[in-house]
């Protein structure tokens, strides 16, 4: 039997934020979001990220976070995991209070966003990494006392948009921080999608010196194409669980440019059929999983370029 690969499924929340509003100012409807959810939810993913709790101020197109959950509450199959972003203990708080309106333990795990770039960090998050590290100090034993997991993001893992190469110990002194943190996953995301065969081999065989490949996740974005490739490296050092996004929205609005948006996640299912033809499993049925490209592509026609 084939060795199985985990899954997440990150475009509403990952894949949504960086969508402009629409003309008259609004943001995608809280009831397509909720479709995109359905249709994921379908799909055999082991994990939706399904959105964030953070001020609309920041992510304008996210601000329905706690509307959207009581939208999705039949929408979670026995198995499935839905998690959020949290920037601090506040977004935590809102999850765990979108979970009390709902009657259940909608949202399972609670993920926290640093960067292995200082000056991403600041444009990011308003804190240094230090700052940053600190705001997620709370909210590990919060989430422990409601039964939830804890992922934690590390951002430029390749390279930052504004600093530029980003060395591998950097990230590794990132990960360390938060595996002392006690958080349950570590995901490492090229967030201008940098990588390459040999950059993200280099990547990967100093983070997994210190920290168990079983803990970490792979969050690529396929800016030049490249994004498979690193896929297949990273399986062949042990990595098993990635992040994809249904038709490749996606991209943080801190790293665009003043001409250009920033790229989207690798395809969720080029990402499928690449692990698939590497040898691997997934339980993603590809039929199901395009249905749900097409609402996240359905959903995003109207924004505007």
């Amino acid at each position: 039997m084939a060795e199985r690969v985990r899954i997440t499924d990150v475009s509403p929340r990952d894949g949504l934020q960086n969508e402009p509003l629409r003309a008259d100012g609004s943001s995608i409807p809280t009831e397509d979001k909720a479709r995109l959810v359905r249709a994921l939810s379908l799909t055999g993913v082991d994990e939706i990220e399904v959105t964030s709790f953070v001020s609309p101020r920041w992510v304008p197109q996210l601000g329905d976070a706690a509307e959207l959950c009581k939208l999705v509450t039949r929408s979670k199959p026995l198995g499935l995991s839905m998690s959020a972003l949290v920037p601090n203990e506040k977004g935590m708080q809102a999850l765990l209070a979108a979970n009390e309106s709902v009657g259940m333990k909608l949202i399972d795990k609670a993920s926290v966003f640093a960067a292995a770039s200082e000056t991403f960090s600041r444009k990011n998050t308003n804190a240094t990494i230090a700052e940053t590290i600190e705001r997620f100090r709370p909210i590990v034993p919060t989430a422990r006392d409601h039964g939830l997991a804890v992922r934690g993001y590390v951002s430029c893992i390749i390279a930052c948009p504004f600093e530029g190469v980003v060395t591998p110990e950097a990230v590794l002194a990132v990960c360390k921080q938060l595996e002392e943190l006690g958080v349950d996953e570590i995901d490492l995301g090229d967030t201008i999608g940098a990588g390459c065969t040999e950059t993200m081999a280099a990547l990967l065989a100093c983070v997994t010196s210190e920290i168990d490949p079983a803990r970490l996740v792979l969050h690529l974005h396929d800016t030049f194409g490249r994004a498979a490739e690193c896929v297949r490296v990273a399986l062949a050092m042990g990595i098993r669980s990635f992040d994809g996004s249904a038709a490749g929205l996606g991209g943080c609005p801190y790293a665009s440019t003043e001409t250009s948006r920033a790229p989207g996640n690798i395809a969720t299912n080029l990402l499928v059929r690449t692990i698939h033809d590497a040898g691997y499993e997934t339980g993603v049925d590809l039929e199901k999983l395009a249905e749900a490209s097409r609402v996240a592509q359905e959903i995003t026609a109207g924004a505007p370029a």
